[in-house]
């Protein structure tokens, strides 16, 4: 078994290729819901955080106040290091978890669905591959403005905040241009799910795994 990095950027539509991926019985593991579990009062990531940022981070029902937190740490990038430094961990240990689960079930090839993959550049020496759901600005613009009903100004703004699709593309060893139709993505990804399901590289982590079970 192999992994495989997928991100994108705002407005990319990386969640349409993700659904794709799944009808194709795809395992994928996403970083952004792990990363909203590990926050959970039950999870010791809870804990360090109420600790270091106080209770008054919390809703009413004991639960984080994403909103609240994301506006501390926004203005102080101190406190956002010191988030990270939370939950990266947690999140880290969760998603292998999963990738074990997906090994020990013989799947090929698990995807990983991390939004910031180029721009953290952390973990991108684990992947076999990485992906990039691309498209083109002004159609990036478009769809950003619409579905969060933005002026063209505010949508740029966002878009500046982020690396560079142009820049994300050079990083990345596949490249998914979801510029125009459903369709013509769906052929896109039937590609790629076919290029990465005829890859050998899955037999030398089951090799090894074999080897290292005999001895």
């Amino acid at each position: 078994m192999f992994l495989v990095g997928l991100s994108g950027g705002i407005a990319t539509g990386k969640s349409t290729v993700v659904a794709i991926l799944r009808e194709l019985g795809c395992a994928v593991i996403d970083a952004d819901v792990i990363a909203r579990e590990v926050v959970q009062p039950h999870f010791k990531a809870y804990q360090q955080i109420v600790r270091y940022f106080g209770t008054e981070i919390l809703l009413e029902n004991g639960e984080i106040n994403r909103e609240a937190l994301g506006n501390i740490i926004f203005s102080h990038p101190e406190k956002r290091q010191l988030l990270n430094s939370i939950t990266h961990p947690e999140i880290q240990k969760e998603m292998l978890k999963q990738i074990v689960k997906y090994f020990v079930l013989g799947y090929r090839y698990v995807i990983l669905d991390i939004p910031l993959l180029f721009e953290t550049n952390r973990l991108t020496k684990f992947m076999k591959y990485t992906v990039l759901v691309y498209c083109d600005p002004p159609t990036q613009r478009a769809r950003l403005m619409k579905r969060n009903g933005l002026s063209q100004a505010e949508a740029e703004a966002r878009i500046a905040s982020q690396l560079p699709l142009d820049e994300k593309r050079k990083l990345a060893t596949h490249v998914i241009d979801n510029s125009g139709d459903r369709e013509n993505t769906r052929r896109q990804v039937l590609r790629l799910h076919a290029r990465l399901e005829d890859s050998l590289d899955f037999l030398w982590a089951r090799l090894v795994a074999g080897l290292n079970f005999q001895v």
